[in-house]
């Protein structure tokens, strides 16, 4: 059984493109592979994973070790979306349910899965509320804002008193402007019915477009130092001795630019140990940091550099300690 350690990976740097402010960090969403109730019949003999900036990409064979057929609901759970007023999470295409632009086979065949969609406000369900009152359950979704201003004072109060929406102030130059802002989270999953027959393969493939969180400039180095919250990121995306030299040897610019910026990708694979033996039978994993220029660091261990921006992890009766935390850094205004 292999366990994840620390290990690093490092190499020169391409952009993505970004907001201009050199503060400014667009946030991520971590998403991962497919899961179901934790069961002792159905076993993923193999997984290989291809995780990018632009795409990530599985394909499992599964295998049911009983013998009698089993039909089960598989899901592919969604990030979570928190409404937040000061921070914009990074959705691939926001104006769709299907934001990350998920889809499945089974066998080679096209799969239509079903989407539940709940609203959840300090943990409680508030679905319900919303639909009476015409909004939608994403709390970025373009209605939104027009439609909370509509709001029945008494329902508004109600809204606030429940922790769903807040009152943000603030001054865009024309004076103070006081908005009903959401605060609710969105929890998305697809899921659809699939057939294990006894003793025989399932071949299941999806993809998707990740949500790559990133920051013009680093945010835990500047004016020839690590700062605060290098140490987190130390510890979260393994980073070693000459990953932080490369970091330095980066110089700004004459104007100051920050040569450098963040990306960060995050993909949930701890649910790979809620099948039959709590292990992954064969793990291939492959990372492509996009350009040979690219700078790139994550916890693994086995790990091989393949290519000029590939690194691959291949392991027997694999257990997923934790979830994938990917690092990239690349040069700053170039294009993705």
């Amino acid at each position: 059984m292999i366990r994840l350690v620390r290990i690093l990976l490092a190499a020169g740097c391409v952009g993505i493109a970004a907001p201009a402010l050199a503060n400014d960090s667009i946030a991520g969403l971590g998403a991962g592979g497919i899961m179901l109730g934790r069961t002792d019949d159905i076993a993923m003999e193999s997984e290989n994973l291809f995780i990018s900036m632009d795409e990530v990409k599985v394909d499992y064979i599964f295998r049911n070790q009983s013998d009698k057929d089993f039909e089960t609901i598989v899901a592919f759970p969604m990030p979570d979306i928190d409404a937040n007023p000061h921070e914009m999470p990074q959705l691939p295409d926001d104006a769709s349910d299907n934001f990350l632009g998920f889809a499945v086979t089974v066998d080679g065949t096209p799969v239509k899965a079903e989407l539940e969609q709940r609203a959840q406000a300090v943990g409680v369900d508030v679905t319900d509320l919303l639909k009476a009152q015409g909004l939608p359950v994403n709390p970025f979704a373009k209605p939104v804002y027009a439609a909370l201003e509509k709001l029945p004072e008494d329902v508004a109060a109600d809204w606030i008193d429940r922790g769903m929406i807040l009152i943000d102030s603030y001054d865009e130059g024309s004076g103070w402007k006081n908005v009903r802002t959401p605060l609710w989270t969105l929890k998305s999953t697809y899921w659809w019915r699939t057939k294990f027959p006894a003793g025989k393969p399932v071949a299941v493939a999806h993809h998707y477009r990740p949500s790559v969180g990133a920051s013009v400039g680093l945010n835990f180095y500047g004016g020839g130092a690590f700062h605060d919250p290098y140490p987190e990121y130390k510890q979260k995306y393994c980073i070693d001795k000459s990953f932080e030299n490369a970091v330095v040897k980066a110089k700004d610019d004459k104007d100051g630019f920050p040569a450098l910026s963040e990306s960060r990708l995050q993909y949930v694979l701890t649910t790979g140990g809620n099948w039959a033996l709590g292990t992954i039978g064969k793990f291939h994993l492959t990372v492509d940091k996009g350009d040979s220029k690219n700078l790139v660091s994550f916890c693994a261990s086995g790990l091989k550099k393949t290519g000029p921006t590939r690194f691959e992890l291949e392991a027997t009766d694999y257990y997923p300690q934790r979830d994938l935390d990917i690092l990239i850094l690349t040069p700053s205004g170039a294009a993705n």
